[in-house]
């Protein structure tokens, strides 16, 4: 496994990965793999990583997301990691958030954060291992398939 900056022909993988992520109704509270337009739009250009095999094949991504457009949190960013189905569990992850925060800290930014359902507990085991800290709950923040859900707010400060 080589972790390499995101290109342009990664596209399609990364959204069938994503796909992959919404199906499993653990990860996102979308429902619909958007236009890689728009996901492009609302990722920040750089800290963009890929996890990829011998033969160029995606098998996972990190990306952040601006987490507003006022310019005091400009050093904030939220983290998006995801791991293609039947490559979880190998260290792909790992070896992608220590990518992400590496780059993170080397644009500039003071803090990724992460929102996640609490039912998914391999990516909150992930990233207290990488050195996030639980900083909130939010009770009933959204539904999926009409059933109220509860994230856990994570935070890595550099």
């Amino acid at each position: 496994m080589t972790i390499r900056p995101m290109q342009s022909r990664d596209a399609e993988s990364i959204l069938r990965i994503y796909g992959e992520g919404i199906a499993t109704r653990l990860a996102t509270f979308e429902t619909q793999i958007p236009t890689w337009d728009h996901w492009d739009r609302s990722h920040l250009s750089h800290s963009r990583w890929v996890a990829i095999d011998d033969q160029d094949q995606v098998l996972g991504w990190a990306a952040l997301s601006p987490v507003s457009s006022r310019c005091a949190y400009e050093g904030v960013a939220e983290l998006g990691i995801y791991i293609g189905e039947g490559h979880r569990g190998k260290g792909i992850g790992s070896a992608l958030m220590q990518a992400i925060k590496d780059s993170a800290q080397s644009h500039g930014l003071w803090t990724i954060q992460s929102s996640i359902f609490r039912e998914n507990e391999a990516s909150y085991l992930l990233h207290i291992t990488h050195g996030f800290r639980e900083i909130g709950y939010r009770e009933r923040i959204g539904q999926l398939d009409g059933k109220w859900l509860n994230t856990t707010i994570l935070e890595c400060r550099f």
